[in-house]
């Protein structure tokens, strides 16, 4: 993945993010773990710990 992919994924996160707060909808949660697990995969670190590094 390139590195506007990842900042992409990055932002999604941090939205769905918000939405989680807003509204506790188990869709949100989901899309969440999929979201962190596709990070994993793709760069081998995890997402909560580089999430200061995109923004």
């Amino acid at each position: 993945m390139k590195n506007s992919e990842l900042r992409r994924l990055v932002a999604e996160y941090n939205e769905i993010k918000i939405k989680l707060v807003k509204a506790q909808n188990n869709k949100f949660k989901e899309k969440l773990k999929e979201i962190e697990h596709r990070y994993f995969h793709e760069t081998g670190k995890i997402l909560k710990s580089d999430i200061k590094e995109f923004t």
